[in-house]
């Protein structure tokens, strides 16, 4: 990806190698935020704001801090500080400002903090030798395609729910097959860059 150009980058981490489809990274906040659009998109912008800053605070901090002092050892732990901190201050925010979307999200803002899209994009930009400029534009691109994987799956889910599903395939068994199908439908983009 390092040689990659920043548009190819962009069509790349939305289609391509899109972090909940294609890398199956972030697969609970994925099933728990989907019942819901407006839950959904709430998410979406969260993820987009955390993973944006996450990953250049953290190409930063590896670059100028652990590998100079010879460090990279501590580079999950220093990762998992920055994005818990972000996600505090996400949260703060909506606490104050949006309380109904706060309440909408519940459990799975906090869940940020360890959802393993946001760490597993800041560890590949480190991984694939980004510059810095490369990595905020793939954290962008891995975030925006989190947010279309998220926003699809939930109009797909509320459009689940109109219909009649046998018993066993409701709410999760339902929803899991439907992610396969909207994965192998992203699968079809891999020939792309």
């Amino acid at each position: 990806m390092s040689e990659m150009g920043y548009f190819s980058i962009i069509i790349s981490t939305i289609f391509v190698n899109n972090i909940l489809l294609a890398k199956f990274l972030g697969q609970c906040p994925f099933l728990g935020t989907s019942k819901k659009m407006e839950t959904a998109v709430g998410m979406a912008m969260a993820v987009i704001f955390v993973l944006v800053l996450a990953g250049s605070i953290t190409w930063v901090i590896y670059h100028l801090f652990l590998i100079p002092f010879d460090l990279v050892y501590l580079r999950t732990i220093a990762f998992i500080l920055v994005i818990a901190s972000l996600v505090q201050f996400v949260e703060l925010f909506l606490k104050k400002s949006i309380p109904a979307l706060y309440a909408g999200l519940g459990i799975f803002l906090p869940l940020i903090t360890t959802n393993c899209a946001v760490l597993g994009a800041c560890v590949i930009n480190i991984d694939e030798e980004l510059g810095f400029m490369k990595s905020l534009v793939s954290s962008f691109g891995f975030a925006v395609g989190f947010g279309v994987a998220l926003i699809l799956f939930a109009g797909v889910r509320e459009r689940i729910t109109l219909a009649r599903v046998p018993k066993p395939l409701q709410d999760t068994s339902i929803g899991l097959v439907t992610a396969g199908i909207i994965a192998l439908a992203f699968f079809s983009f891999k020939g792309m860059v």
